[in-house]
């Protein structure tokens, strides 16, 4: 079955050919290792986890390779080590930061069932590579040394008669454009107001290594040229698939693809380029000013009062696909973790089938159609076909045991034992909200209504509130 691809560069669909069959290559930006990841960050890796199982899947697990470099220089940084850390040299309150920090973005990530990438590269251990990349642009003429920086300069990238790209390409602009509408930085020593930093000198007690171009003083990379880096180091001058989230389209993504490009002498540094679009939560661009700012960890441990599974975080995730917006809802939580339990029913115990079935896999293949493959699990499901929806999950990254999934949070829950949930107070389990129900419902037909209120009190004491209707009595976490 042919895998296709929307390319952000050539703004189509396209048959994936890979370079390489018996080398599969795919690079995705990592974090910067300075706090939490937001659910923002978690769209990415969820994403490109699952290209990476499909792949590993058509391939062959030992014939991909899956890089996603970790950024562990950057003033953010900096930042953070000098406030949290204001006693430390600077160097050593960095690095307890960043140890920290990635160690927090694993657990987060392993927690959303995704697996590690093959290669997990730190960009201070790439700057031999981003040095010698450095030195190819300025003996080529792309980049020149100005004040102790090293500058890239797309004008000359666009003036050379080669099989280079334009710069602005990718995204889709000219450069006065790009001028217009980019936070451009102004400096004196820079000949255009496009040229961007390879390399700058470094402040004192910041991160420095000798410079290149023959610059004497020491100095600290740009930011681009981490991955441009990191990807040759890893990959080679050119690979399969480049990915990443809508938002680094430009600069990162352009310049990268530029620096790359003319270093090498290059038409292509990825084959295809892949993009997921932004997230928004309850209907608002996320931000901490609107107070609607939640990581991964608030996600798993509590949010609203609520902590949630990260198979559901997971699975809420894939519900849209991947190159359209977003909307993080608690409404949608509920439903995606009422979806797994549904779907995981006696299914723990079932054996996976050996063949993945086609639907799962066609959907996949058509520019990873992740609303169409839940709707094909769905179908296996109602045709009671567990073995094939087990080997549906198990490709996805899903364990398909309520056990894993069952005593985790979620905001709502039904008289039958389908949610469990835990409010901010302390755990509810399911079990213990049923038995109140059963025992109040039995005071009731005694006509025992004095019992029957001072259990409806002891539910609402707990953060539950129970509903009569003709067709029974159901119960939801107040809010």
């Amino acid at each position: 079955m042919k895998l296709h691809l929307h390319d952000t560069l050539t703004r189509e669909k396209r048959t994936f050919v890979p370079l390489d069959p018996n080398n599969v290559r795919m690079y995705v930006c990592g974090p910067t290792v300075y706090d939490f990841a937001h659910i923002g960050n978690a769209r990415p890796v969820i994403v490109f986890d699952v290209l990476f199982r499909l792949l590993r899947h058509l391939y062959g697990a030992d014939h991909v390779t899956y890089v996603r470099n970790i950024t562990d220089v950057d003033d953010k940084i900096n930042d953070r080590a000098a406030r949290d850390f204001p006693g430390l040299p600077l160097n050593e309150a960095i690095r307890k930061v960043t140890e920290k920090t990635e160690k927090q973005f694993h657990e987060d990530v392993d927690a959303l069932g995704c697996l590690r990438p093959t290669v997990e590269p730190r960009a201070t251990e790439h700057i031999v590579e981003m040095r010698a990349i450095i030195e190819k642009l300025v003996a080529g003429g792309f980049a020149y040394v100005a004040e102790d920086h090293v500058l890239f300069s797309p004008q000359a990238m666009n003036a050379a008669n080669s099989v280079l790209p334009r710069y602005g390409a990718l995204a889709n602009r000219s450069l006065d454009e790009m001028i217009a509408g980019a936070r451009v930085d102004v400096a004196p020593y820079k000949r255009d107001a496009t040229d961007f930093v390879l390399w700058k000198p470094s402040k004192p007690g910041e991160p420095s290594w000798p410079s290149p171009a023959g610059i004497k003083v020491e100095g600290r990379p740009g930011w681009h040229i981490e991955c441009s880096a990191m990807a040759w180091k890893h990959l080679g001058e050119q690979f399969d698939i480049h990915g990443g989230g809508i938002d680094l389209v430009f600069p990162h993504h352009e310049n990268e693809l530029a620096q790359s490009c003319c270093a090498f002498h290059e038409g292509r540094m990825a084959n295809i380029w892949m993009h997921n679009g932004f997230l928004q939560v309850e209907g608002e661009k996320m931000s901490k000013s609107l107070g609607n700012f939640v990581t991964i960890r608030e996600l798993l441990g509590g949010w609203q009062g609520y902590g949630w599974p990260g198979e559901a975080l997971r699975l809420n995730m894939l519900r849209t696909h991947y190159r359209q917006p977003i909307d993080w809802t608690l409404e949608g939580l509920d439903e995606a973790h009422k979806t797994l339990w549904t779907w995981y029913e006696g299914l723990a115990s079932v054996e996976p089938l050996s063949e993945l079935p086609a639907d799962i896999v066609a959907s996949l293949c058509d520019d990873l159609n992740t609303p169409q493959m839940i709707a094909a699990m769905h179908g296996l499901h109602r045709s009671g076909k567990k073995r094939e929806l087990r080997a549906a999950l198990r490709l996805l990254g899903f364990s398909g045991d309520r056990n894993k999934i069952g005593r985790v949070a979620v905001a709502t829950g039904t008289s039958d034992g389908v949610s469990t949930a835990r409010a901010s107070s302390g755990a509810i389990e399911a079990a213990d909200v049923e038995k109140l129900i059963a025992d109040r419902q039995a005071a009731r037909a005694r006509k025992d209504f004095k019992e029957s209120d001072r259990i409806r009190d002891e539910l609402a004491a707990m953060g539950v509130v129970i509903k009569d209707s003709k067709e029974g009595t159901t119960w939801e976490v107040a809010r």
